[in-house]
């Protein structure tokens, strides 16, 4: 195998070893990261597939949307630093740049801030669609099948063919997918859905939808409304997940957006994926107490040992997760003005992220705390139970599974997807009769 260079094409010789069959595939650079092999026509130029379970090592589309350097401890969208993006900006203005390219204007937000408040309400009659879900039926079943019922009730913008349809479809989403999570919450709990409010900011409206009643008035803390819109920020798209590729997956056979991104609810409802912030909660209960933490520090060293450390590093950041720099000021905001003396669990996780940040083991091998490990706290902090935590993950990354559909949709070269295999069942045998088959 090499690198060579055809005139103003890179290009990348693959040799076959036994026939000396040789074959130049092109190289393409991105903007930022690798490069790419083109791989499209090896099987029509050697007969050969490539071989890459869970795609690890395929680059499956091109995008404008999000950029991640593991290694360097770096998430862009669009340009932007996720550190700048999150202390200077808004969710709302964040769903704008992953949406349309640039930052907005004054005009362009003020344009775009009404769109979104004026489409947080539901059709009245999927109030009555929740009644068919159990009592007690997890957060994340429910939304996915409240999500993918938008469909039923929207038919004027599932043209994904008119770009004005793909627009509104984008509005709808981002705005309705609080209320129906606020629902989601409310219903699970016993209480009166609480209807969205126009005269409040995006964070500020969904923690009003989620925490009022209607005996009595609710005023939104600012601490804890800055709080989730950065968490909204920080979770809003993460380059091309197992959640965001199966939105491209699914649009990529045509079917309409709503559908596409209750797809992405469904694989982000696997806790390989979504869950992480949720198991940072049942970790602490595990531990117990914070006389245990020595003990579960010293599991976490041990390799035999099944019990792992969660909430501490992470699969793509190497170095350190850049979003949890950003939201652990948050999270001491938000328990700064909570106070934890009364609640154990909390003061577990202030003491278990102290304690692991002065031992050597864990800095060595740069295991800080996570993004999920902070979003856990601040979640369970403002009241939210565990069980809704996939939820508002789904929340905020509706944006980005919006715009990297609507980015799929509008490039050119759209094929439906259609991953091959390395067969390994049995070879052609011939069909024997069931009364012959001993």
């Amino acid at each position: 195998m090499s690198d060579t260079s055809d005139k103003d094409q890179k290009t990348f010789t693959l040799t076959n070893d036994q026939t000396g069959e040789s074959c130049k595939l092109p190289v393409h650079d991105g903007t930022c990261g690798p490069s790419v092999i083109d791989v499209r026509k090896l099987y029509a130029e050697t007969g050969h597939f490539t071989f890459d379970p869970s795609f690890t090592s395929t680059g499956s589309c091109k995008s404008r949307l999000t950029f991640i350097d593991g290694e360097e401890g770096i998430l862009m969208h669009r340009g932007y630093s996720i550190e700048d993006l999150a202390n200077k900006s808004s969710f709302l203005e964040l769903a704008f740049l992953l949406l349309y390219g640039d930052l907005p204007k004054p005009d362009e937000m003020s344009e775009f801030k009404e769109n979104i408040t004026y489409h947080t309400m539901v059709h009245e009659q999927l109030n009555f669609f929740f009644r068919g879900f159990r009592h007690d039926a997890h957060p994340m079943a429910i939304m996915c099948g409240v999500v993918a019922a938008l469909s039923a009730f929207y038919h004027d913008s599932l043209d994904i063919w008119d770009e004005k349809q793909r627009e509104i479809s984008a509005h709808r989403l981002i705005a309705k997918i609080p209320t129906l999570a606020a629902m989601t919450m409310k219903y699970t709990m016993g209480q009166p859905f609480v209807y969205p409010r126009n005269d409040l900011n995006f964070s500020e409206n969904f923690l009003h939808m989620c925490f009022s009643v209607p005996a009595e008035e609710y005023k939104v803390n600012p601490i804890y409304a800055r709080a989730m819109d950065k968490i909204f920020i920080l979770h809003a798209d993460h380059e091309q997940n197992a959640s965001t590729s199966t939105v491209r997956l699914a649009g990529s056979s045509q079917a309409n957006p709503f559908a596409c991104i209750a797809a992405g609810i469904a694989s982000l409802w696997g806790p390989s994926h979504g869950g992480a912030n949720q198991a940072v909660l049942e970790m602490l209960d595990q531990i117990g107490h914070k006389d245990n933490i020595p003990e579960f520090l010293e599991r976490a060293k041990d390799k035999d040992d099944p019990f792992r450390l969660m909430g501490f590093g992470h699969r793509v950041y190497k170095n350190y997760d850049p979003r949890a720099e950003v939201l652990k000021v948050s999270a001491d905001e938000v328990l700064s003005d909570l106070g934890v003396d009364n609640d154990p669990q909390l003061q577990l996780a202030m003491e278990l992220e102290r304690i692991a940040l002065e031992d050597p083991y864990f800095v060595d091998r740069k295991l800080f705390p996570n993004v999920d490990f902070y979003s856990g706290i601040i979640l369970k902090a403002l009241g939210f139970p565990t069980s809704m935590f996939t939820v508002l993950f789904a929340v905020a990354r509706t944006v980005g599974w919006i715009s990297q559909w609507k980015e799929m949709i509008e490039e050119p070269s759209l094929r439906i997807g259609r991953p091959r295999q390395l067969y390994t069942g049995p070879a052609a045998r011939p069909y024997v009769d069931i009364d012959k088959r001993k």
